[in-house]
């Protein structure tokens, strides 16, 4: 993880037990994906007349390029006898686990999307050093990309003018790109036309 664990307890006993539990999940989910960006815990004892017993909240919040986050919120069900916290907590960081991957396998293609879901655009801004770019979609909006939106890691093979499909999603600053696929790399038929002068 690039930013440190964060973890928060509000109306809950803190102990060594629960806290060694999070980082131990914790650590599962930064082995799953190698550009987790952070990961916040917090754990609570929520106030409501309704319930009875020892009942808890527990919220994953995790954040992975570009700038998305995934949430996770778990609580103990209604009833005696409640749940125990270590349980509470095992279960939110499973559905955490569960979701991160179905995140990272539709970033990388994985998961096939629907095609009247996905749109055509080309490659008009690049800045590979920093790892993102622009498209040009063929209504002519702009839409930013990350490298890790890029299927099949090809970010290195994109070049200006380069075809792309791809899926528009929401992020933190507007409408982005997301799933993209090379579907015409420039020069690709001027190469073949070259080969046919010769």
């Amino acid at each position: 993880m690039r930013v440190p664990l964060e973890i928060t307890f509000r109306d809950a006993v803190k102990s060594d037990e629960i806290v060694n539990l999070i980082k131990e999940k914790a650590a599962v989910l930064d082995k799953i994906s190698d550009n987790l960006i952070s990961c916040r815990v917090a754990i609570e004892r929520p106030h409501d007349n309704k319930r009875s017993g020892n009942s808890y909240r527990v919220r994953i919040a995790m954040r992975i390029p570009p700038g998305r986050e995934l949430v996770v919120k778990r609580e103990s069900p209604d009833g005696s006898p409640p749940e125990p916290l270590t349980a509470v907590i095992r279960e939110a960081f499973e559905t955490a686990r569960r979701r991160l991957v179905k995140r990272l396998e539709q970033q990388q293609g994985v998961i096939k999307t629907h095609p009247q879901q996905q749109s055509v655009a080309y490659v008009t801004k690049l800045f590979k050093a920093k790892g993102y770019g622009f498209v040009e979609t063929l209504e002519g909006r702009e839409l930013y990309f990350h490298r890790n939106s890029v299927l099949h890691d090809d970010f290195s093979r994109l070049d200006i003018g380069t075809g792309v499909r791809y899926v528009a999603e929401d992020g933190d600053d507007g409408p982005q790109a997301s799933t993209i696929q090379i579907v015409d790399k420039p020069g690709a038929n001027l190469a073949l036309t070259n080969a046919e002068l010769v």
